[in-house]
């Protein structure tokens, strides 16, 4: 599992599912840290039978002002098409979503799946209409969607 896959995935999968329950997200910005990365060179790597678990926080603002976040657990990321976990959506102080999956996990990944850079270095933050360009993912994403008309 990636930090970076993971944020990008639950910002625009957590986006969508804020926006299918009313909630008009003007910005989200999500970060991951994936539980375990960062280990000692002499330690064993995870075997295949070891679930890695990401926390992924998620801050934002709706078009009317409100504080968003979005936080939990990631447990699966599938292609930039969906996280499973524990995740919790919240505007203002309300609960407005509850989940374990975000996305479609039985779509067919598109060649809009996230992979992310190898390297860091800047990137074109611009927002030139429609998807808008993306900037370059190191280990924090910054996604800033713009509101779309309705």
């Amino acid at each position: 599992m990636n930090s970076a896959s993971v944020a990008l995935t639950t910002d625009r999968t957590g986006t969508g599912a804020l926006e299918g329950k009313g909630v008009d997200v003007r910005w989200l910005n999500c970060t991951a840290e994936v539980e375990g990365v960062g280990a000692t060179p002499s330690s064993p790597s995870p075997s295949a039978s070891v679930r890695q678990v990401a926390q992924v926080d998620c801050r934002g603002r709706t078009v009317g002002g409100k504080d968003i976040t979005l936080a939990g657990k990631v447990t699966k990321e599938v292609d930039g098409l969906c996280v499973r976990g524990d995740l919790t959506g919240r505007v203002g102080d309300r609960t407005v979503l509850s989940a374990d999956v975000l996305g479609d996990c039985d779509a067919a990944p598109s060649s809009g799946a996230v992979t992310p850079p190898t390297g860091g270095g800047g990137g074109s933050g611009g927002n030139g209409g429609g998807g808008g360009a993306r900037p370059t993912v190191t280990v924090t994403v910054t996604v800033i969607e713009s509101p779309r008309g309705k």
